[in-house]
């Protein structure tokens, strides 16, 4: 079943790169008290993922912070080493958290994900948008194609925000 507008955020636990190392990074506590902006991609450094749909949320990262929202996270199916070298390759530091779903837990409890094993890719994520306010799902913007950027890019974000 696919989250949907109004639902509660579910709490699932991810591997992150902190300062200390290896980290846990419990999502849903991160989001009870903020306003966010997830966007997740199918890939860290795949075409339309690394050229278009990070690079807009990184340059329009002010104005997105500017309409209220806390925090901006990255999230792909891809592990914590990957997400982390990712985020400093394209200056993703103080604008946009990568948040790494390496068993793809995440995006399965989310029922938001793309079965790419014909490319070799195994499962990943859908290609989607979503606000958080304070735990609670108040917008879904999902991707009709894993390569389309037309409905969870930072601009259509800015403007539904």
């Amino acid at each position: 079943m696919t989250i949907t507008v109004g639902d509660k955020f579910p709490e699932i636990t991810l591997k992150r790169l902190g300062a200390e190392g290896m980290e846990d990074f419990k999502i849903a506590e991160f989001l009870a008290d903020k306003k966010v902006v997830l966007f997740a991609v199918p890939g860290a450094f795949t075409p339309t993922c690394a050229q278009k749909h990070l690079p807009g949320y990184i340059s329009q990262a002010d104005a997105i912070k500017a309409k209220g929202v806390d925090a901006i996270l990255c999230l792909a199916v891809n592990d914590p080493f990957v997400m982390k070298h990712w985020g400093e390759v394209a200056g993703a530091d103080g604008k946009v958290m990568m948040i790494p779903d390496g068993n793809g837990d995440l995006v399965q409890a989310l029922g938001l994900t793309l079965d790419g094993s014909g490319a070799g890719l195994g499962q990943r994520s859908q290609r989607f948008m979503m606000v958080i306010d304070h735990g609670q799902v108040s917008e879904l913007q999902v991707e009709p194609a894993a390569g389309a950027l037309e409905l969870s890019g930072a601009d259509v974000c800015l403007a539904r925000l």
